[in-house]
C-alpha cells in the first residue's frame, strides 16, 4: 500500500511534514487577509469598553440636564410661557434642591468625622500604644556572634524609646 493514499484534493493542499504545514498556513493567510492586522489587536476586541460607553452617555447626560436645569431656573416665565412651556417645577426647587444637597453632603461629613471619634480611645487609654497586633521585640542571646544572629523581626517600637528619642533624658 502507498502511503500517503492517493487524494483527490489539488497537490498543493498535500502536506507532508511540518515545515509544510506552516508554509501552507502562512501561504492560506497571506492570500485570506489582504489588510494584516497589528499584534496588538485581539480577536475579541471590537469596539469600545462599555464602561466607555456608559461614562460618555453619562457625561453627555450631565452637560444636558446641566443646561436644562440652568435654562429652566434663569428663564423668566413669561419666555417660557411664549415657548408653550407651562408643565414646569415652582422656581423655589432652584434654590431648595441645591441647598438641600450642600446641607447633606456637609452633615454627613460631619457625623461621618463624628463616628472616627466615638471609633477612638481616649488618649490615656493603653489602646492608643498597644492592641492584638503588637508586636515585642525579640532579644537574642548576647552569646551570639553577629554573624549568627538572625534578622530581627518586624516589631513595635517600645514607648521608653519613644519617649526618650523624642524628649532624652529630663
Amino acid at each position: 500500500m502507498d502511503w500517503p493514499p492517493p487524494t483527490p484534493t489539488s497537490p498543493s493542499l498535500v502536506v507532508r511534514s511540518p515545515r509544510q504545514t506552516v508554509n501552507l498556513l502562512r501561504n492560506r493567510r497571506r492570500h485570506r487577509d489582504p489588510f494584516p492586522r497589528s499584534p496588538s489587536f485581539a480577536a475579541g476586541d471590537h469596539g469600545p469598553k462599555p464602561s466607555e460607553v456608559y461614562g460618555f452617555v453619562g457625561s453627555i447626560t450631565t452637560v444636558i440636564a446641566t443646561a436644562i436645569y440652568f435654562a429652566w431656573a434663569y428663564t423668566p416665565e413669561p419666555w417660557l410661557h411664549s415657548l408653550g412651556i407651562t408643565y414646569y417645577p415652582s422656581k423655589y426647587w432652584a434654590l431648595a434642591v441645591p441647598s438641600f444637597v450642600i446641607v447633606a453632603v456637609v452633615l454627613s461629613m460631619v457625623i461621618y468625622m463624628g463616628f472616627n471619634f466615638l471609633a477612638t480611645p481616649p488618649p490615656t487609654s493603653f489602646n492608643t500604644i498597644f492592641d492584638e497586633n503588637s508586636r515585642e521585640r525579640v532579644t537574642f542571646s548576647p552569646e551570639m556572634k553577629e554573624e549568627e544572629r538572625p534578622i530581627e523581626p518586624i516589631s513595635d517600637i517600645s514607648i521608653d524609646q519613644i519617649n526618650n528619642l523624642m524628649f532624652g533624658d529630663r
